[in-house]
């Protein structure tokens, strides 16, 4: 039992310094002022979020941070068979999500919302009744953002679940092909927490953000007939 615990306590303590190593090279950008971030590249804007979550949280909690991500694509794929992550045999669902990631900071001084433009990346989705062997999940947790990619910070992954119900809800509207539909998946920032020591609720690869809400939104514009009038005569024949 004690032999146990002291390599647990020996892992924690592992975990934590590799995640100061890569928190600490993204220093110098999340120590920039959030002024600064208009004049920032989409990777800077990544790097200093990422940043200010593990840091600065307590600061950056203030601005409120939101992340959107705009769908661009959806791949759906469903397995049946033996198991990639388990010894199970079954069905399985994945969801691929291609987006356009933003984030949304709100200045209480003036109550104004601003948003930046952070890149490109993808959201990957289990379905399922609980949370899936792989990723290995909280069972209160839906996902986690990590940066542990030699894409990051050009490219930015989530991955989480999702029940069988919530996908049976937003399908149509992923597969809806009107050009003036839009779906965003939405990460409010009082759902987001650092994967570190002392925030036991989440957990996730080296530097990751835990996410403890997944939250779609479906927005549909009804194209509009207009009637243009003829400011010239017709011409007659």
């Amino acid at each position: 039992m004690e032999s146990s615990q002291k390599a647990h306590f020996e892992l924690d303590d592992l975990n934590e310094k590799l995640r100061r190593e890569y928190i600490k090279t993204l220093e110098p950008y999340g120590l920039k002022l959030f002024s600064e971030l208009s004049d920032m590249s989409e990777g800077e804007r990544a790097k200093w979020l990422f940043w200010n979550m593990h840091e600065n949280l307590d600061e950056i909690r203030k601005l409120e941070p939101t992340l959107t991500g705009q769908v661009m694509s959806t791949q759906f794929t469903v397995s049946d068979g033996h198991s990639m992550w388990t010894d199970k045999c079954g069905l399985e669902k994945r969801i691929e999500l291609n987006c356009k990631w933003n984030l949304l900071l709100t200045y209480s001084l003036h109550q104004n919302e601003k948003t930046y433009e952070i890149g490109e990346g993808w959201v990957n989705l289990f379905v399922g009744d609980a949370p899936p062997p792989h990723p290995m999940l909280l069972n209160s947790q839906k996902g986690y953002m990590h940066m542990d990619s030699s894409l990051f910070p050009n490219q930015l992954f989530l991955y989480g679940w999702i029940t069988e119900e919530v996908w049976q809800e937003i399908k149509p509207q992923l597969y809806n092909g009107n050009p003036t539909c839009r779906s965003d998946v939405l990460l409010m920032d009082n759902f987001l927490f650092p994967v570190k020591n002392g925030f036991d609720f989440v957990c996730g690869p080296t530097g990751s953000i835990g996410i403890m809400n997944l939250e779609f939104r479906l927005f549909s514009h009804p194209s509009e007939r207009r009637m243009t009038r003829r400011t010239e005569p017709r011409q007659r024949s």
